[in-house]
Order: structure tokens, then C-alpha cells, then sequence
């Protein structure tokens, strides 16, 4: 009898199927099924390219189309596909790693501390109230075009996610452990570390996995805005030559990246949280 994983693994796989098969394929059975009137629109390839469209660009951007000339197409092409996602990776990670890091930091001092907490309070909260993508364009005339642009950016949207979730966090931890460690002659920075930090890590990585994605969208939007490399610049290319194919292909790999993202953020989870009996049955 097949287990429970190979019935999920056998749903997904056929789902995917159909989904291909109907996106290659859909527009045609449509118009020949329906009065075009009611033909979708979003399965015009002109809108979102055919599957076999979307390989073919795929193929074309990462310089695959002759494997022996494949070193020479990438030297060529200062933004060809796997550059473009080298750079929106690599800005990805690190506008995560800065923001989650920050965030986790100042929310565990300000957690832990009422006084701080009421003097900058209200000040987290008023920055946080801006809508992240009106300060993009103010932070790439501040750091250029570059990367560190889309880094600040990055970190601007994760900060205060993991921030909110770690603060909360920390005002959460039972007080009766608190007291018995101040009992047994723990310091403060002991309490923080074996008491705090550990309960607080629930709450920390719960957040960690939505900022994933929050780096994603930040790169990408100060791609769109101004840069000199990344996916968000393949896009807006594509964009002004009207090929959905290759908006496509990028979206494709973003997709792929942030997957990867997670799974490292999940593979560290599960580590560092494997006392909890969900981790432990996973492993």
C-alpha cells in the first residue's frame, strides 16, 4: 500500500500536470469549446507565454541554446539569467540576514526592558507605519544604484517583522521561569540567554519565514526602480519588449530562490528548535 507521502507526492505531481497542460493548451481548447466573448484572457499567450514559449526563453537567457558557446554568451551579457540571480540572491540573503538580525536584537532589548520599550515605542511604531516601497526611491538616492540600495531595501521591509515578532516574543516568557533562575542567582544577561532566547525562538522563526519572502519582494521592487543588474531589471526589460516569456522565466526563478531561501531558514528551524515534539518527529 502506498504511504502518506507518496499519495501527497502523486496529487501534486498530478495537478502540476494538469496545470501545465492547461496553460500550453487552454487558449486553443477554449476558443474552439466557447464563443470568444467568453474565452479567459489570462490564457492568451500574449499575456502569459505557453510553457513550451517560457523553456525556450529559458534556454535563451541562461546562454543554453549552444552549450559550447556558453561561456562566451555569459562574458557577452552583463545581466544575462544566472547573473541576474547571483546578484537578487545574494542581495536577497543579505537584506534578510541584516534585517532578521537586527530585528531579533532590538526586540529582545526593547522586550526586555519597559523603559526602553515606552521611549522608542512610539517612534517603531511611526516608521512603521510607512509604506516600505514610498521610501525606495529615497534609498537608492542614497545608496545609488548598486547593491547596497537593495539591500537597505530589503532590510527596511524585514526589520520590523521579525521585529514586532520577537519583541512579542520576549514580553511572552513565563515569569515564573524568570523568577526561579533570579531565585537560583542567575544575572540578567543569563536569564536573556537560557531563559528569553529559547522561548522567544518560536515566536522569532515564525516571522523568519514570511521576511524570507519580504527580502524577496524588496530586491525585486528596488530592481524595478533602478539597477544596474538583478531579475527585477530581466522584468522591466522584458516588460518594454512586451515578451511575457521572458517576464516569465524571471518570475520562474524568483520563485525557485525564495523557495531556497525558506528551506534554509526551515533546515535552521528544525535544528535549533528540534526539542519541540513537532521538530522531533520530523527528523
Amino acid at each position: 500500500m502506498l504511504n502518506h507521502r507518496s499519495v501527497i507526492l502523486f496529487w501534486q505531481l498530478a495537478i502540476l500536470v494538469l496545470l501545465l497542460l492547461v496553460w500550453q493548451w487552454g487558449f486553443e481548447w477554449s476558443k474552439a469549446l466557447l464563443p470568444k466573448a467568453y474565452v479567459p484572457k489570462i490564457l492568451d499567450p500574449y499575456f502569459v507565454a505557453k510553457p513550451s514559449l517560457i523553456w525556450q526563453s529559458f534556454l535563451r537567457l541562461g546562454c543554453l541554446n549552444d552549450p559550447g558557446e556558453f561561456l562566451t554568451c555569459v562574458q557577452s551579457t552583463d545581466n544575462n539569467l544566472w547573473t541576474a540571480t547571483l546578484v537578487t540572491l545574494k542581495n536577497t540573503w543579505w537584506g534578510f540576514l541584516f534585517g532578521s538580525t537586527t530585528g531579533v536584537i532590538v526586540g529582545l532589548v526593547l522586550g526586555r526592558s519597559d523603559f526602553l520599550s515606552g521611549v522608542f515605542g512610539p517612534y517603531i511604531i511611526a516608521f512603521n507605519s510607512i509604506p516600505r516601497i514610498a521610501l525606495v526611491p529615497l534609498v537608492i538616492l542614497i545608496f545609488g544604484l548598486g547593491d547596497w540600495s537593495k539591500v537597505a531595501t530589503a532590510w527596511l521591509v524585514v526589520f520590523f517583522v521579525v521585529f514586532f515578532n520577537t519583541f512579542e516574543g520576549a514580553r511572552a516568557v513565563d515569569r515564573d521561569q524568570i523568577a526561579a533562575a533570579r531565585l537560583m542567582g542567575a544575572k540578567e544577561f543569563t536569564i536573556l540567554r537560557t531563559v528569553v532566547i529559547p522561548s522567544a525562538l518560536a515566536w522569532v522563526f515564525a516571522s523568519l519565514l514570511p521576511a524570507v519572502s519580504f527580502a524577496l519582494i524588496g530586491v525585486i521592487v528596488g530592481e524595478f526602480i533602478g539597477a544596474e543588474r538583478g531579475l527585477g531589471k530581466l522584468i522591466i526589460e522584458a516588460e518594454g519588449r512586451a515578451n511575457a516569456s521572458e517576464m516569465m522565466v524571471a518570475i520562474f526563478i524568483m520563485m525557485f530562490v525564495g523557495i531556497l531561501l525558506a528551506l534554509v531558514v526551515r533546515s535552521l528551524q528544525s535544528y535549533l528548535l528540534r526539542w519541540q515534539p513537532q521538530f522531533e518527529r520530523s527528523e
